[in-house]
C-alpha cells in the first residue's frame, strides 16, 4: 500500500520566494506583534532561518499561509527572498497541528532565551551607562557627614545632647559623669 491510501501527502520541499510576490491577506496582518517580529530577526541574524514559511500559488503571486512573523522579520532584515513551502491551506493545517509539539516547545524556549539576553543586554548598557557618569563626576564616594554635625543641625537636639555628644565634655571618669548627669537633670 501507499501513502496515499493513509490519506497521508508527502510534505513539498523548502525553496526560496521573492518577498515582493508574497501577498498578506488583511486578517493574518491585525495579528502582527512588532515584540516578536524584533525577536525572531534577532534569531535569524544569529542562527539564519530554520522553519520555513508556507505559501500558496495565487496566479502570478504568492498568498501567505502560515508564518507572518518571519515573514516580517525577514522584510526588516532587508531579504529579498525567504524559504517557504508550496502548498495549500490544508498543508499548512496539518503543520501548524504537528507543530504544536516538540517544535512548540523549542520555538518557545528559543524566545525565551532571546528575551533573556536582551535583558540581560539592555541591564549591562545601563550599567555601563551609569558608570560613565559616576566617571564623568569625578568620584564615586559620597561624601559623609559625622554625627556631630547631625547633632549639632538637627533642631530637636536639646543642650544636653549636643553636650554629650562633643569631645571636650565627654566624661572621662565616673564622678565626672554623675557630676554631668545631676547637671542636666538626668537619672542614674
Amino acid at each position: 500500500m501507499g501513502l496515499s491510501h493513509y490519506r497521508v501527502q508527502a510534505m513539498p520541499k523548502p525553496e526560496s520566494f521573492p518577498i515582493d510576490k508574497i501577498y498578506v491577506p488583511v486578517k493574518r496582518k491585525k495579528a502582527l506583534r512588532p515584540e516578536l517580529v524584533e525577536s525572531i530577526a534577532e534569531s535569524i541574524l544569529e542562527i539564519g532561518q530554520q522553519a520555513p514559511i508556507v505559501v500558496r500559488r495565487d496566479e502570478d503571486r504568492f498568498v501567505l499561509v502560515e508564518g507572518l512573523h518571519r515573514l516580517e522579520a525577514c522584510k526588516a532584515l532587508g531579504e529579498k527572498a525567504i524559504i517557504g513551502l508550496l502548498g495549500s491551506a490544508e498543508i499548512a493545517h496539518q503543520r501548524t497541528l504537528l507543530s504544536h509539539g516538540a517544535d512548540a516547545g523549542a520555538e518557545h524556549d528559543k524566545m525565551a532565551r532571546l528575551k533573556k539576553l536582551r535583558l540581560e543586554k539592555e541591564a549591562a548598557e545601563k550599567i555601563t551607562l551609569a558608570s560613565r557618569a559616576v566617571m564623568e563626576t569625578g568620584s564615586a564616594e559620597l561624601p559623609r557627614k559625622s554625627p556631630e554635625k547631625d547633632i549639632r543641625n538637627n533642631l530637636k537636639a536639646t543642650p544636653s545632647r549636643l553636650n554629650r555628644r562633643t569631645s571636650a565634655s565627654t566624661p572621662k571618669t565616673l564622678s565626672e559623669w554623675l557630676t554631668q548627669q545631676k547637671r542636666d537633670g538626668g537619672r542614674y
